[in-house]
């Protein structure tokens, strides 16, 4: 999840674009903005064992903090009506699908199912009916100095935050 400071830059650039781009859908909340490493599963309630095999895993990362840059925003293929429009970028986000892959090597050897396809770093900022070509922005930065575990409730617009790590491995990100 971006800082909220960043979060708050965010909100008000998607804003702008929004009326630039003449879309009516409402943007997702400044607090619920987040990028999704891994997807665990859908659940009409959430096993603990799940909740206490991905805390495990996130407890055995040790990663510095490290640099995101998002420069675009694009469409997503979703269904339709409900199509993500998102930041991505071209560059500025590796560290990120390194930290990515790491993760789910660990979540893995939790013995949690997370899955192998290829990582898009994205950050889902609404969903509308339309599609639209990817657009260049000025950077989105931040440092990511925390990742979280989040329930997302199905069908509802709640997240419940299950575990927070700080960044802060002594090591070099690999």
């Amino acid at each position: 999840m971006p800082d909220p400071d960043t979060a708050a830059r965010i909100a008000e650039m998607a804003g702008r674009l929004r009326s630039e781009m003449h879309v009516k859908a409402r943007l997702l909340h400044p607090e619920r903005l987040h990028i999704t490493l891994h997807h665990l599963g859908d659940f009409a309630h959430l096993p603990e064992v799940t909740v206490a095999r991905a805390c495990a895993a996130a407890t055995s990362i040790d990663v510095p903090p490290f640099g995101v840059a998002f420069d675009q925003i694009s469409s997503f293929n979703g269904r339709p009506g409900h199509r993500p429009l998102v930041l991505t970028g071209r560059a500025g986000l590796d560290e990120l699908i390194d930290f990515q892959r790491r993760l789910g090597d660990a979540l893995r050897g939790a013995g949690l199912r997370v899955s192998r396809a290829r990582f898009t770093p994205h950050l889902t900022l609404l969903y509308d009916e339309g599609r639209f070509d990817p657009r260049a922005i000025g950077p989105i930065t931040w440092t990511v100095r925390e990742f979280v575990l989040i329930h997302s409730w199905l069908g509802k617009t709640r997240y419940d935050v299950k575990g927070r790590w700080p960044l802060r491995g002594g090591g070099p990100s690999v």
